[in-house]
């Protein structure tokens, strides 16, 4: 599995000189923005931040990994090409390119990476844009699923009372505190709280905005700020959000500062609609 998960904007353009047909492209914004402008041969692939999982079941996991195999054989991509993903900027999409490299990486694609920065970054470079969409022919996505990628309910639930696990709760201020449900609107979700015993390090926390385009921090950075909440380089995390795109914004960050850690993909959407499931719904 891919280790390096960032390029640069220069790094996309020297890729984009070799005409190398194993490199694809993946714009993750809306397909308005995309038809606006996108950057050069990418396509546009909304559902990787649309998709919302049913549970982390097996079956709720098949359904996800049955979804993605068509539709990427569908756009032609057969999990063997560089796949390189792209958002906005890194604080806008709610992590939305991330959670596209997270499921490409967890369907068994080994050459994954995000474009840093963002279309902003592209735009910042001076780098050229277009709105030609490419043509594309149909393939056959060979399906490999990194299962030991992603945290099931099940075992966030073992992890609960476990203090060698550490439950990272990434989310805005108003979902940690109890105050909203969800991005998507307050009661969005039946309850609001945490799973019980999470610590809290917003997301935007782990990214710097002093260029004026996002970009996640050095290691050391990341690191610091890890350890006010308790995390540090021997720590096992499992990250959530509210749909696991957060969370995997998150993960790129503690991955490049050495930190073991996890996505709880179903997250808060998942866990909240499950009234089985435990919450600490005390507003803060």
């Amino acid at each position: 599995m891919n280790i390096k998960l960032l390029i640069s904007p220069q790094e996309l353009t020297s890729l984009l000189a070799e005409k190398s047909p194993q490199t694809v492209i993946i714009d993750t914004r809306s397909p308005e923005e995309y038809a606006s402008s996108h950057i050069p041969k990418s396509i546009n692939i909304r559902d990787f931040f649309t998709y919302l999982l049913d549970n982390s079941y097996p079956a709720g996991l098949k359904q996800l990994q049955e979804y993605f195999a068509q539709l990427l054989s569908d756009v032609g991509i057969s999990g063997a090409e560089r796949l390189i993903v792209y958002e906005d900027a890194l604080n806008k999409g709610y992590g939305q390119s991330c959670r596209a490299a997270f499921l490409l990486q967890y369907l068994g694609c080994p050459h994954v990476y995000v474009l840093h920065g963002g279309y902003q970054g592209w735009l910042a470079a001076g780098l050229p844009t277009t709105d030609e969409v490419p043509e594309g022919e149909s393939s056959i996505f060979r399906l490999h699923p990194q299962a030991e990628m992603i945290v099931t309910t099940i075992q966030m639930l073992q992890a609960i009372n476990n203090p060698a696990i550490i439950k990272l709760d990434v989310r805005d201020r108003n979902e940690w505190q109890g105050l909203s449900s969800s991005p998507y609107g307050t009661d969005f979700c039946p309850r609001k709280g945490r799973i019980p015993h999470a610590v809290w390090l917003e997301w935007h926390r782990l990214m710097t905005f002093e260029s004026g385009i996002p970009m996640f921090r050095s290691p050391a950075e990341i690191l610091e700020i890890c350890e006010s909440v308790g995390i540090t380089s021997e720590s096992i995390v499992y990250v959530y959000c509210f749909k696991g795109s957060r969370a995997a914004n998150t993960l790129i960050a503690l991955q490049q500062a050495g930190i073991h850690a996890k996505n709880y993909f179903g997250s808060w959407n998942e866990w909240s609609r499950d009234n089985s499931l435990p919450i600490d719904a005390t507003v803060i």
